[in-house]
């Protein structure tokens, strides 16, 4: 581990907010400086704006500009997907207009499994709070500024942890799911590693969907916010469902529209980006109607 600095100049497509905020990842915290500080693997890393610069610094075990490049996705082309997006129609184009700043992080796969199972009907907050106290009992502890952090444990690390032991961690239903799991990956039922070489998008995701606790929606949410990365993926949930409907769909009761109804739409307006497009439109929503 060592303390490192990571400098580059302010961006189009990198605001901190849309980036942490738009209900990708958990494991992010603003500060009252307005930076935001996370845990990425086993490094802790700081982000922070301040005139005209991006300013990355931690304590991080890996070299932290391939680590920030690959974890934010830099060398992607956000402005280009953007301005194409926005050519659909007015409300594709104001979403993108207010999520402005949304990059798609590069998460670890083994997290975003666990994570966005932990997530299902569930709040941020409460998310958070059960990852936190997961990662300070079973991961690894690091020390930055005097203050101790904790990486995602790792399914070794979770070997032997019971169903019980994770109910007393708050996880509710989603103790046994979370335990059953983390067997499946430890006996090598799906291998994480030949998830991430597989380039066929349905072959992984029904492999994903073999794992306990993970649904359509957790399925597609793990395969557009980890290391996977298939934009193509169109996550549904209840802001997602509605603001497709009330844009495109226009029924008078949205709990009838069916999925499939908005994956069609989806597919035909947003194609490869469809992701992406989701990411738009569902923090837009959320947001306004916060």
């Amino acid at each position: 581990m060592s303390e490192q600095i990571y400098i580059i100049d302010d961006m189009k497509s990198f605001e901190l907010k849309d980036i942490f905020e738009c209900g990708q990842c958990f494991r992010w915290n603003k500060l009252e400086d307005d930076s935001y500080t996370g845990i990425v693997r086993e490094n802790v890393i700081n982000v922070k704006k301040q005139n005209g610069k991006i300013i990355f610094s931690g304590n991080c075990s890996e070299n932290i500009k391939e680590l920030v490049d690959d974890y934010f996705d830099l060398k992607r082309d956000y402005e280009k997907i953007k301005e194409e997006l926005s050519k659909i129609d007015v409300n594709m184009k104001e979403s993108v207009n207010y999520g402005k700043g949304i990059r798609i992080l590069n998460q670890d796969l083994w997290e975003t499994i666990i994570s966005f199972i932990i997530s299902a009907n569930n709040n941020i907050p409460r998310i958070k709070g059960i990852i936190e106290r997961l990662s300070k009992k079973y991961g690894k502890e690091i020390i930055w500024i005097e203050k101790k952090y904790y990486t995602f444990p790792t399914p070794e690390q979770l070997k032997n942890v019971t169903v019980e032991e994770y109910r007393n961690l708050g996880l509710g239903f989603r103790d046994i799911r979370i335990y059953q799991t983390t067997q499946m990956i430890l006996d090598n039922k799906v291998n994480l590693k030949e998830l991430e070489e597989n380039s066929n998008t349905l072959e992984v995701r029904e492999k994903l969907l073999s794992l306990s606790g993970v649904g359509p929606k957790v399925a597609d949410c793990i395969l557009l916010f980890s290391t996977l990365k298939r934009f193509e993926v169109f996550p549904i949930d209840v802001w997602v469902r509605r603001v497709m409907n009330d844009l495109y769909i226009k029924k008078q009761d949205e709990t009838k529209v069916s999925k499939k109804e908005i994956e069609k739409i989806a597919k035909e307006k947003f194609g490869k980006v469809a992701g992406l497009a989701q990411q738009y439109l569902f923090y837009w929503r959320r947001e306004l109607d916060a």
